[in-house]
């Protein structure tokens, strides 16, 4: 039974429900995301290679009280890139911009950038 196609409204499934097996669903065993961030930057970007560290990262941020929100995404032939709002509980906001490359309907490589209230 193949996977569905990669497209706007599955990834909003992914990001905006309330578990994170939706999303991981998303990415290719091998998958590669890469963080640039006010810690992490360009030079030293945090790098999660393979499923079992991305499910780790999506467990953490998906136990935490805060909203997903997908604003924007464009999908052109085999990449797509996206733009996230999430706040926590106590109003801090995070936004993140991600591009990704995609192999047979799957993540294969994310670039994430992404800042926040401080």
């Amino acid at each position: 039974m193949g996977s569905a196609p990669f497209d706007t409204e599955t990834l909003r499934r992914g990001i905006e429900g309330n578990t994170d097996n939706t999303l991981l669903s998303l990415y290719a065993d091998d998958a590669r995301i890469r963080i640039v961030d006010r810690d992490h930057q360009p030079s030293h970007p945090t790098v999660l290679q393979g499923r079992v560290q991305i499910a780790e990262l999506l467990d953490d941020i998906y136990r935490r009280d805060m909203t997903h929100k997908l604003e924007q995404c464009v999908i052109q032939g085999d990449h797509a890139a996206y733009s996230e709002s999430c706040e926590y509980a106590d109003g801090t906001r995070v936004l993140a911009e991600s591009m990704l490359t995609l192999r047979n309907g799957k993540i294969a490589d994310q670039l994430i950038i992404q800042a926040w209230d401080e």
